[in-house]
Formats: structure tokens, C-alpha cells, sequence
């Protein structure tokens, strides 16, 4: 199940950056990524949506291998873990 999970979400980065231009066309920019990540108009707002399309296919990629433990371990015992 794993396997499966992972590929349904490095299909969802994957169409995160290729049709970020759509999404923004779509749903319009988001001032903070323009303001953040400069460039001209709309070019914050597409890299904001490739760059999260590139971080879901690095957490997918290591939830399907199996370290996503040791990145979410260090912030377990913010959340009432690793007593």
C-alpha cells in the first residue's frame, strides 16, 4: 500500500509543476509568492507551485523507501510522542 501511495502522490507534484501555469491562470497569484520569490508577474506564484510540486515528490519519494521516519522523529516530542 505504500508503493501505491506514494505513486498517486509523486503523480499529483508531478502535475503541480507541469500545469502551474494553468493553476495560476486559473485561480490567480498569490501576492506573497510574488513578493517572495520575485520575478516578473505571475513568476513567484509558478514557482511556489513547482516548488511544492518538488517537495510532495521528495516526501513521497522518501515515504515509499521509509525515511519519512527520520524526519518526522526529531518533532515527535512537540506532539506528545517519544516519551
Amino acid at each position: 500500500m505504500r508503493i501505491f501511495y506514494g505513486i498517486i502522490w509523486i503523480i499529483i507534484g508531478f502535475l503541480l509543476i507541469r500545469y502551474s501555469v494553468g493553476l495560476t491562470e486559473n485561480l490567480g497569484t498569490m501576492d506573497w509568492a510574488e513578493k517572495y520569490l520575485k520575478g516578473g508577474f505571475g513568476a513567484g506564484t509558478y514557482s511556489m507551485y513547482r516548488l511544492l510540486g518538488l517537495l510532495i515528490i521528495i516526501l513521497s519519494l522518501l515515504y515509499i523507501f521509509g525515511f519519512m521516519g527520520a524526519i518526522v522523529s526529531p518533532f515527535g516530542h512537540l506532539f506528545g510522542g517519544s516519551r
